[in-house]
């Protein structure tokens, strides 16, 4: 197939990039950032904005199969203090994209980087994708926005799509080939980051209603989640929302030990207020990609630690 991957130098986007070669796809990567030197899997590479005219002119004549749409802006915090970034980013720039698809009545595929963020504060864990979507940060609503522009252009124009809730996507190419920049602010990279380089890791809130005080999320392999992509470019593949995650929950303060445990050097943790926009626990129901598709997560948090300990440490 010919798919192309917007955020594609990023962090998912050049772990699907990589993950799509393998398979044997025609793969064209589209990113504001430069193309990082150790992905060398496309065949061919635009350095722009995807919502550039010119590149949606582009993207409208490629012909291609898929759209796997990763570019975006990314982060709770941030979004807090300047939403209209993620507004603009994420759903203006988005609609652009979408609009070039069905005004062209292009045949392609979108797969989308939606975010557990959707879920708000749940009303129950693991979330389930029929729960409510009630999110508490602008980047959460900005996701949530693009599924409902999806779903509706669905509906009026046969738009093909499936977007994937992320649950808190860690570690590294299994085969050290790619993996997080510095200075990630995603807290595995942040708590290997401060091992690495013998810096104190600021641990945001210790007082949660949770086992030890400490946020739980539901951490996938950044390898399991191109896996789902690959996967989801067949049309059996119903067009919809799924979660990605593992059902799993893990604590910052179990994230902190089993990162003690893998490096064996000790972190400096200091406790800092937690962050607005960050529920208490957040973990991820996939059964229905697992039943549609047959996806399973492959890896655990332990590999998840090895996996990116090993490309920090290169």
């Amino acid at each position: 197939m010919i798919v192309i991957v917007t955020g594609a130098s990023g962090y998912i986007g050049g772990e699907i990039a990589l993950k799509l070669k393998d398979a044997g796809h025609h793969v064209v990567g589209i990113d504001l950032l430069p193309k990082p030197d150790h992905l060398d899997c496309f065949d061919h590479f635009i350095e722009e904005d995807f919502a550039n005219p010119e590149v949606l002119e582009f993207i409208g004549k490629a012909k291609a199969d898929a759209v796997i749409h990763c570019a975006g802006t990314s982060l709770v915090g941030p979004s807090m203090t300047d939403p209209e970034l993620y507004y603009d980013n994420n759903i203006v720039k988005t609609k652009s994209l979408l609009d070039t698809i069905v005004n062209r009545s292009l045949p392609t595929r979108i797969i989308f980087s939606s975010s557990a963020a959707v879920y708000g504060t749940p009303i129950m864990v693991p979330c389930d994708e029929v729960d409510p979507c009630e999110p508490i940060s602008p980047y959460g609503e900005s996701k949530l926005t693009i599924e409902w522009m999806m779903r509706s252009y669905r509906r009026a124009y046969k738009l093909d799509y499936v977007a994937f809730r992320y649950f808190n996507a860690a570690g590294a190419d299994s085969q050290g080939r790619h993996g997080q920049r510095p200075g990630a602010t995603h807290i595995v990279a942040r708590v290997l980051e401060s091992i690495k380089n013998d810096t104190d890791f600021f641990l945001y809130g210790n007082k949660y209603n949770t086992v030890d005080g400490t946020c739980v999320r539901d951490y996938v392999h950044v390898e399991d989640i191109a896996d789902a992509h690959i996967l989801a470019l067949s049309d059996r593949i119903p067009a919809g929302v799924y979660n990605i995650g593992t059902s799993t929950g893990t604590t910052n303060s179990q994230i902190i030990e089993a990162a003690e445990d893998v490096t064996e050097k000790s972190v400096r943790v200091s406790v800092n207020p937690p962050r607005d926009g960050d529920p208490a626990v957040l973990t991820a129901s996939s059964a229905l990609f697992q039943q549609t598709a047959d996806w399973q997560p492959k890896y655990n948090i332990e590999d998840i630690i090895t996996h990116a300990w090993a490309w920090y440490s290169k």
